[in-house]
């Protein structure tokens, strides 16, 4: 071969061999991806949530994929209403209280305290990075707030004054035991209303002297402010703002024994067995009738001593000064004639 034919030989063959090299790394620059363009976005399973309490913005909640309604803040939102908070790590639950509104919540049950009945919202409280978040619809249901949801944004606010209404009726037992303080009237059992009592409950006679729970006692005919909602339990439950005694003069350690009139005596007094409503009480006890001593129903309205006949239901309350006879005597000051169950 001649030098002229191989020297270009040559070069055609290089220039091949480049002309290859430059089309496999255009291809390599345009197939291979820029991993920079290629990073998998991680699919989003709730949305952030902004929260105004009374106007001013607060922690961020979250609405997760598919909820009905989003998460909010526990702590952050109830302390900008005024509640206080105890938290109680052994059970991861908290106690949330302002006035005669307290409840309890726990972390992972739909189960929330209202008058110390159980509510069910459809959505259990969560914690989340140390901190418990509830469905908006706590702040309605169950602090009696007032909450407003539009898409990612809770707005939150405190309810005006909730209306009052008065009750009247005859204290059947004070529960003093255990976190909450109740008082139940008008019935020793399923009927009747109980008043859940907080710290603000006042506490009076009617001629305005101030009084405290502890100088209440069974028999008692009072006047009570309450709540307008009650729970609808049984006995229904409502807390109550105010207290007033209507009777002249209080009866300090009385006792009280429901029950129904086995006899009457010829001097008037009354056989009653039944079971003692207070520590000491008896369940089978003869009251003595005087002239102060009141018959009344449920509500404290009078009633007349006509109804105090055998087989009628009856609750006495009487001194704890009391004869070692079997049955005992005592002297009643009080007796509530229970009415007929229809």
């Amino acid at each position: 071969m001649k030098p002229m034919m191989k020297k270009t030989l040559a070069i055609l063959s290089l220039s091949s061999m480049m002309t290859t090299g430059a089309a496999y790394a255009a291809t390599t620059e345009t197939v291979v991806p820029d991993m920079h363009t290629m990073q998998i976005q991680p699919v989003k399973t709730q949305l952030d949530v902004t929260v105004q309490v009374n106007g001013a913005a607060t922690e961020k909640g979250y609405l997760k994929s598919g909820a009905v309604e989003p998460m909010i803040p526990l702590r952050a939102v109830t302390e900008s209403l005024g509640f206080t908070l105890t938290w109680n790590p052994e059970t991861y639950s908290v106690d949330i209280s302002k006035g005669n509104v307290f409840t309890t919540v726990k972390r992972g049950e739909d189960r929330y305290t209202v008058n110390k009945m159980f509510t069910e919202l459809g959505t259990a409280p969560e914690l989340v990075d140390s901190k418990l978040y509830v469905p908006a619809s706590f702040v309605d249901k169950i602090l009696h707030g007032s909450v407003v949801t539009d898409g990612t944004s809770v707005s939150v606010s405190s309810k005006a004054e909730a209306k009052k209404v008065q009750t009247t009726g005859v204290i059947t037992s004070i529960n003093t035991s255990g976190k909450y303080t109740s008082i139940h009237i008008q019935d020793a059992g399923m009927g009747g209303l109980v008043l859940n009592i907080g710290p603000d409950t006042t506490f009076k006679m009617l001629d305005g002297t101030k009084l405290s729970l502890a100088d209440l006692n069974v028999g008692l005919t009072i006047s009570a402010e309450h709540s307008l909602a009650m729970t609808l339990s049984l006995p229904p439950q409502t807390s109550a703002t105010a207290i007033t005694v209507l009777d002249k003069t209080l009866h300090k350690d009385a006792l009280g024994t429901e029950g129904v009139i086995e006899a009457v005596r010829e001097d008037g007094s009354l056989l009653v067995k039944g079971k003692g409503l207070t520590e000491n009480a008896q369940n089978e006890i003869v009251l003595q009738l005087g002239a102060d001593t009141a018959i009344v129903d449920g509500n404290g309205d009078p009633v007349e001593k006509s109804a105090l006949v055998k087989g009628a239901k009856v609750i006495g309350f009487y001194s704890p000064v009391m004869t070692k006879s079997l049955p005992p005597i005592s002297n009643a000051w009080k007796i509530v004639v229970e009415a007929e169950q229809e």
